[in-house]
């Protein structure tokens, strides 16, 4: 049985999500997003986004900022999208597919502001690690769509996961280490697993990384760096997240 998210008295038609959906073409076509969004401000990028705390609270806190999404799960892309659709929020597009495919096939060289991956899912078992997110690919085509000055930024709630995010970062890219954004503190900007971690007293481990500026007449000018490279928030006990 196909899973679904949402109640039946609460689900769109697929017509009024359209708007909100991206699909990837064949063959491959690099999306413009100044088209899609009929506007040039800037696009930030979110990997996994999950039940979309993150990704919808953005795009209501930032409507001078356009937000695009990636998700494997088909359930959880319809499901933010009718969050979307609900609050009519034209500065957010989400998309269906693997990152490590629709990345280096589908976005451009310097298209996005920040990509934000919040604990992408650790793989525990061996034989599974193949399967994570964070390989020596995705860092590099993270950081070529980067705009210089651009921002990765990056949580888990798995030390050994974030290690290997971290060592990926700093040993396959230029990225600089930048200040650490503070923690959410409202529970509507976590995801599930930060949520649960908290509420169980684990720590989270946070990370940010600036791309440095493009080569000007054979010199490279880095990005400015400040502060601690990463942090582990204390736990908390946040209040349940809002509905739908």
């Amino acid at each position: 049985m196909r899973r679904t998210l949402i109640p039946r008295d609460k689900r769109l038609p697929l017509e009024q999500l359209a708007p909100y959906l991206l699909s990837v073409s064949d063959p491959p076509t690099p999306f413009d997003f100044a088209a899609i969004f009929d506007n040039r401000q800037p696009v930030e990028l979110e990997v996994g986004f999950g039940k979309g705390g993150f990704l919808l609270q953005s795009a209501l806190s930032h409507p001078e900022v356009n937000y695009v999404g990636i998700e494997l799960e088909k359930a959880l892309v319809l499901y933010v999208a009718t969050r979307l659709a609900k609050r009519g929020l034209r500065n957010a597009r989400l998309i269906h597919g693997d990152a490590r495919r629709v990345l280096p096939l589908y976005f451009p060289d310097a298209c996005c502001q920040a990509v934000h991956v919040y604990f992408p899912d650790p793989w525990w078992k061996r034989r599974h690690k193949k399967r994570r997110l964070f390989q020596e690919d995705f860092v590099r085509h993270c950081e070529r769509i980067l705009q210089p000055g651009g921002q990765l930024l990056i949580a888990s709630d798995v030390e050994e996961y974030f290690g290997v995010m971290t060592d990926l970062v700093r040993t396959q890219t230029r990225l600089q280490p930048a200040e650490t954004p503070p923690a959410p503190t409202d529970p509507q900007w976590m995801t599930n697993f930060e949520r649960k971690a908290l509420q169980e007293g684990r720590s989270v481990f946070r990370a940010a990384y600036r791309k440095v500026a493009e080569e000007v007449s054979g010199q490279l000018i880095s990005g400015q760096s400040a502060g601690n490279t990463s942090q582990s928030v204390p736990s908390a006990s946040p209040a349940a997240g809002s509905a739908l």
